[in-house]
Formats: C-alpha cells, sequence, structure tokens
C-alpha cells in the first residue's frame, strides 16, 4: 500500500515566497532605484543556485572515485554526474548573454552601490575549483593577495577543507594508474604502439622528401618539424624523460596515469573503454567549459567597464583574462590528442586482449 504524505504547495515546497523577496536593490535603498539592478541580482543568484548543483554532482563523482574498487554502474553515475555538469556549464554561459542586455550606462546607475561586492569572492566557485583539482600554487593572485583574504570568514575552513581533501584530479590520478596495460606473453602493447608511431613518421618523412611543390629549404624545415615532433613520444616511453617533462610543468599526471589515459583514447571503441572514455571526455568539457565562461566573463566585464577596475578592486577585464588560461585543470587530457595515431596504424589486438576489453557474451 503507497504511503500517504501530507500535501504541499508548489509555493510551499519551493519556498517561492522567501525566493523572490531575496533580490533586494540597494539603489532603491539609498533612494535611486536602478531598473536594472534587480537583473544584475538575479542572474548572480542564479549562478550560485546552479554552483551549488555543480557542487552536488562534483561531491558524487568523487565519493565514487574514493572507492579502491569501482563498479561500472557506479562508474556510469559518475560519468552522468560530470555530463550534467557540463549541461548546467551551458546555461552559465547563456546567463551572460541575458546579463548583457544591460548597458554600461544602466550599469553605472547602480555600480557605486556595491562596491567592492565582487563575483571574486564567491566562496561556492572557489570550492569547486578546488575540487577539481585547481592548486593554489597555480591560482593568480588577487591584488598580490591569496583568494582566501577575500572570502567571508565562515567560509574559510571549509575551502581550506576543500584544498586538504584529495581532489577530483588527485582520485582520477590514483584511479588511472590502477588501469592495467595490455600486456602478455605474446603482446607487448608499448613496444608495438612505439614501433606504429615510427611507422607514421617514416610514412611522413617519405610524404614530405617526395613532395614536388617543397623546395630544398621547405623540406628540411618539415623534416626537422616532423623530428623534433617525433621526438616529444620519447616522454611516453621513457618515465626519467616524463618526469623531467612533468617537472618542468610540461605534464601533471604521472607517466602510469598519462598512458592509461592514452590507452583509452586509442582503445575508446573496445566495450570496457566506453565508459572511460566519457568519464575524460565530460572532464575535457568541464575544462573547456569553465574556460570559455572566463573569457566570456572577461569580455562582458571590458564590455561594462572598459578600463576602469573591477567593483572587487581587481584590474576588471585584464583579470578575468589572465585567469583565463591560468585556472585550467585538465590540460593533460588535451595534450593527449599530440600522441594519438590513426586508427589504421594502431597495434592489432590479439584474441585474449580483445576477451579482455570486451564484454564476456560478446567475446
Amino acid at each position: 500500500m503507497a504511503k500517504h504524505f501530507p500535501p504541499i504547495s508548489y509555493n510551499e515546497y519551493l519556498k517561492v515566497p522567501e525566493l523572490v523577496s531575496l533580490q533586494s536593490r540597494r539603489s532603491a535603498q539609498f533612494g535611486r532605484p536602478a531598473h536594472d539592478e534587480t537583473l544584475f541580482i538575479i542572474v548572480h543568484q542564479t549562478y550560485e543556485l546552479w554552483f551549488k548543483q555543480i557542487l552536488t554532482e562534483l561531491n558524487s563523482a568523487i565519493e565514487i572515485f574514493r572507492q579502491p574498487l569501482i563498479d561500472e554502474s557506479a562508474m556510469g553515475s559518475a560519468v552522468a554526474r560530470l555530463q550534467r555538469v557540463v549541461s548546467v556549464q551551458r546555461l552559465l554561459l547563456e546567463q551572460i548573454t541575458v546579463l548583457e542586455t544591460m548597458t554600461p550606462l544602466d550599469f553605472l546607475e547602480f555600480r557605486e552601490f556595491i562596491y567592492p561586492a565582487s563575483g571574486f569572492q564567491s566562496a561556492q566557485f572557489r570550492e569547486i575549483e578546488n575540487k577539481l583539482g585547481l592548486q593554489r600554487t597555480e591560482r593568480l593572485d588577487f591584488n598580490a593577495q591569496p583568494y582566501l583574504a577575500y572570502v567571508d570568514p565562515a567560509e574559510r575552513e571549509r575551502l581550506v577543507e576543500s584544498e586538504r581533501t584529495p581532489s577530483l584530479f588527485d582520485l582520477l590520478e590514483s584511479w588511472l594508474a590502477r588501469t592495467p596495460f595490455l600486456e602478455s606473453e605474446n603482446f607487448e602493447f608499448w613496444a608495438e604502439y612505439r614501433r606504429a608511431v615510427a611507422r607514421m613518421f617514416d610514412r611522413d618523412r617519405g610524404v614530405v622528401e617526395g613532395n614536388p611543390l617543397l623546395n630544398a629549404v621547405e623540406r628540411e624545415r618539415n623534416v626537422a618539424e616532423l623530428s623534433a615532433h617525433e621526438k616529444t613520444f620519447d616522454a611516453l616511453f621513457d618515465p626519467v624523460v616524463y618526469e623531467q617533462a612533468r617537472a618542468e610543468g610540461q605534464w601533471r599526471f604521472s607517466h602510469r596515469a598519462i598512458r592509461a589515459c592514452l590507452l583509452i583514447q586509442l582503445y575508446r571503441n573496445q566495450p570496457i573503454l566506453h565508459l572511460p572514455h566519457l568519464l575524460l571526455t565530460a572532464l575535457q568539457d568541464i575544462d573547456e567549459g569553465f574556460t570559455q565562461w572566463r573569457y566570456r566573463h572577461a569580455l562582458m566585464a571590458h564590455r561594462m567597464l572598459g578600463a576602469k577596475i573591477g567593483t572587487g578592486g581587481s584590474s576588471g577585464a585584464s583579470y578575468l583574462r589572465a585567469a583565463t588560461e591560468k585556472h585550467r585543470i585538465y590540460l593533460d587530457l588535451f595534450s593527449l590528442a599530440t600522441y594519438l595515431i590513426p586508427r589504421s596504424e594502431l597495434p592489432a589486438l590479439p584474441p585474449e586482449a580483445r576477451k579482455q576489453l570486451g564484454f564476456y557474451h560478446g567475446a
């Protein structure tokens, strides 16, 4: 028999009266009501609500990856949570479009009343960055001060705790490092892959050297560029070379983790790698989504403020532009495209490897 619960109305459930009472214009409080301030407040309050939802999804994914062994159904849940974050990010971008219906003159009608409030003070957004894996050492200082100096003291401890605990990046790296590689008595994937890479570059050099449209100087330059590109593959095959590049800031993932990423990308059509591939794709989408959002925010700030400083005292648009690239987290996943080779060049998997990567009944 179904349980009977007390009825509840739409207004009660969503607390609509309380919600719509929260848009208090400071311009009106000081006797100069500005029409567009309501829009400004609603857009930024909505941002905070969506940030709360993003944190809900990230916390769920982090809890899944805390487990020493991750069931396939749990992996599906993690992918779905992260894909939901990507969908939310599209809404964050669209909100900028709505906000830009306010002109610079409209903004100036109330800007002085909200000083020094700034989006930089959003503790939820800083927590999102921390949970995704942005390191404090990689953050761009705000007015030569660390970001914690500008958040509400009541929020500071929560942000410090989010720095202390493993981020999604940390947990993903550990999970990737545990990925079994395709090594067996009769098949060594990395040796086969290295030979495939060498064949690919030998073929490309042959194409360049036989191109009648290139003169001797162009031909020599193109061959040198191919050789330099081939040299970058050394990091994949030699952990010492990789760790040196990592120490120089070229990579962040461990050597085992980055090799696992590449394996997933190269053989993503194998059934057991479908979800891992979707996971890595979602993380790239999230990184790209926040990069786009920061850049759109920078453009909007320039449009609204010109060369003026931001309400929080920052350099306005220039600070936001600098943070766009500085605060990217999953650059390693984007850099992996350098090491992809055509499917036709991939080492053919032996039957035991196909069985390992396939579904039981299909195998």
